[in-house]
């Protein structure tokens, strides 16, 4: 009989996990607290943007014309006890407030809660970023509290999803990491991902340790990589040196690869800066917080590049105060194909610009509402020709391919001068250029 799939938690994590998984065959029941959050994917709509997420949903949420009806959601926890014979936790683990380390409440709370529901045999599955150390005391708590005692057994197995490609990677991933205490637990996750087994996705068998580190090691590299080109701006700024092509050049090294090597105004988002901050807090917990006193330094570099955009926008519009100067801010989520806004540096330069006295109007695709929620007293505006219409300088900081094919002559003709710093360094010098732009980008002084 095919195993039957439970999601706990249905935001960006969780709410993938389960359409994926109704898509590799499985029965799923997807369970949330927020019972608005049900009826939206009950709706086959999701709480966020992700590329090919909501028509996934619809091939599989029951009543859907056509749909396989092997999805269904709950806010009964006693419903998903009963069903499942695995159970994936894919709530969120924050920062807390005011600190460096993680916030492992709702995982806790979703361990207790599920706990008494397990009456018999069940593999309970994290899949939340969390610190090491916590599946040893989760696998502890599920044997004291679970009717079926030792039967209701806990791996671990991260999940390593890029935004605006979410589907893709749960699909398709490139690694599967599973860290299991029994044969049992690592026979019923190859049972799960017999799919991408078997189209040679690498399946990696640990200890819980190991697994919980894998994340925060890949996102700490990952940091340090893009921090490290940043760094190589600040140097290039200094020296006269153009860092597009220093990158270029040292990409053709195997051994460093092309790969995040692009510089601008830095990382954000709800992962990477949150991860390697609680990273470090669990390191000090652990006594080994001097293996990583130099993600200090990559977390400091990477939040001065948005007070270095400010200060070049300040520089190209005359070095003195933004009071009554006009300025048009292209992108508002910190990546592009997402409308995810959380620790985003454009919207964070915006901010700086409109708190020190600039009119800041903002254009992005797909993260307005959220923008709005966040920064309600920024301008926003309905295309990109509109924000742009009046003002003083362009400021592009999000790499959407939207603004990659915008015609700067069309632009050129509604702003008040034509001035664009390329935060990302993603658009075509020449391009804007002989549209009449003065073009300027981070870590090219002479390009």
């Amino acid at each position: 009989m095919s195993l039957k799939i439970t999601v706990i938690g249905t935001g960006y994590l969780g709410a993938t996990h389960a359409a994926a998984m109704a898509e590799l065959g499985f029965e799923v029941l997807g369970l949330d607290v927020v019972p608005e959050k049900i009826a939206m994917l009950e709706r086959g709509e999701t709480p966020m943007f992700e590329p090919g997420l909501e028509e996934l949903l619809r091939r599989h949420v029951a009543g859907f014309e056509g749909a396989s009806g092997r999805l269904r959601f709950t806010t009964d926890w006693a419903e998903v006890g009963a069903f499942g014979d695995v159970h994936f936790v894919c709530v969120n683990t924050p920062q807390k407030h005011g600190e460096y380390a993680c916030d492992m409440s709702y995982v806790d709370s979703a361990i207790a809660s599920l706990a008494p529901h397990l009456r018999g045999p069940a593999l309970v599955v994290g899949k939340s970023t969390v610190p090491v150390g916590s599946a040893d005391r989760l696998a502890a708590y599920l044997a004291e509290h679970a009717p079926a005692g030792a039967d209701a057994e806990l791996a671990w197995n991260p999940e390593f999803l890029r935004e605006g490609f979410a589907v893709q990677d749960t699909l398709h991933p490139d690694r599967i990491v599973a860290g299991v205490r029994s044969e049992r637990a690592e026979k019923l996750l190859r049972e799960v991902y017999a799919t991408p087994i078997g189209e040679g996705t690498p399946f990696v068998v640990t200890d819980f340790p190991t697994a919980e580190l894998v994340k925060t090691a890949a996102n700490s590299f990952l940091a340090t990589k893009i921090s490290f080109i940043n760094a190589m701006a600040e140097v290039c700024e200094a020296g006269g040196g153009d860092v597009a092509r220093l990158a270029e050049a040292i990409g053709y090294d195997d051994r460093i690869g092309k790969k995040f090597l692009r510089a601008g105004i830095g990382f954000g988002g709800g992962c990477l800066p949150k991860d390697i901050r609680a990273f470090m807090a669990r390191a000090g917990e652990l006594g080994a917080d001097q293996a990583l006193t130099f993600l200090r330094e990559i977390d400091s570099i990477n939040m001065r590049r948005r007070g270095q955009m400010v200060e070049m926008a300040r520089e190209a519009l005359g070095g003195g105060s933004f009071l009554g100067k006009r300025v048009a801010v292209l992108g508002a989520t910190f990546k592009p194909d997402s409308d995810d806004v959380r620790d985003s540096p454009a919207l964070n330069v915006a901010g700086q610009i409109h708190l020190q006295g600039g009119q800041v109007t903002v254009y992005d695709p797909k993260g307005m509402d959220n923008a709005r929620r966040v920064f309600p007293t920024l301008g926003y505006a309905e295309t990109a020709l509109e924000a742009v219409r009046g003002a003083d300088i362009v400021l592009h900081l999000t790499e959407w391919r939207e603004f990659r094919e915008l015609d700067p002559a069309a632009l050129g003709e509604v702003a008040s001068d034509r001035v664009l710093l390329d935060g990302r360094n993603a658009l075509d010098p020449e391009l804007w250029r002989r549209a009449g732009w003065t073009y300027r980008a981070m870590g090219r002084p002479t390009a």
